[in-house]
């Protein structure tokens, strides 16, 4: 099971509130969470509502770095207001003996503040290309480039990661004594991102790189 948070949190809104228990509120498991993800989730709110978009991310140092196009509506709108950004991983489908107490194992972070952009063109240019490292390690490498014109046309942006709070489930069941003698499975049903098969452009004549191959062992 988890350990109560060791830590204390940065800030009143991100304090946890339901099962304190399973709050995280250090560096390493914020970052270690934010490292695991290819996606994170952004709200925020403009005057046609309320809005929550899916974006890719990714981390250097204390920041959590978003890119899109200079004519997004959702970039336009992060620097004029505070945001909040999540993200979680399902680990597994945690089964009880009771209905109401079943539950997930996940881990899952908040953060909060105002996006910046990133303005200076070798910092833009530099996390760009660790952006596509961490997706696929070797790949920069490898690939074309982005001209100047591709990268005129787009807009990055970071998040500094010291208003941020992460809650963790993992482990068994935790059942209520009276339903210890009910007579039903119970335990854990595990989730796991796996790598399959890469899939090759019909148009390529190349062979796998090292990091292909290495993709399709795992």
């Amino acid at each position: 099971m988890t350990e109560p948070a060791t830590h204390a949190a940065p800030s009143e809104r991100t304090r946890v509130r339901r099962i304190p228990t399973n709050a995280h509120y250090d560096t390493a498991t914020l970052h270690a969470i934010i490292d695991d993800a290819y996606l994170c989730h952004i709200a925020f709110a403009d005057e046609k509502g309320a809005h929550c978009i899916p974006t890719a991310c990714w981390r250097e140092g204390d920041h959590l770095y978003i890119h899109g196009s200079n004519g997004s509506r959702m970039l336009k709108r992060l620097t004029e207001s505070e945001t909040c950004v999540t993200i979680t991983h399902l680990d597994g489908l945690v089964m009880a003996r009771s209905a109401f107490n079943h539950s997930m194992n996940y881990r899952s972070a908040m953060i909060y503040g105002r996006f910046e952009v990133v303005a200076d063109e070798a910092e833009r240019r530099s996390t760009m290309a660790v952006f596509m490292e961490k997706l696929v390690p070797g790949r920069q490498a490898e690939i074309r480039p982005g001209s100047d014109k591709e990268f005129a046309a787009t807009t990055v942006m970071r998040i500094a990661l010291g208003e941020a709070a992460c809650k963790v489930r993992s482990g068994p069941p935790e059942d209520d004594e009276e339903d210890m003698g009910w007579p039903v499975w119970t335990g854990v049903l595990p989730f796991e991102r796996v790598p399959m098969k890469p899939v090759t452009d019909p148009q390529c004549t190349q062979p796998a790189p090292a990091y292909v191959v290495a993709w399709q062992k795992w």
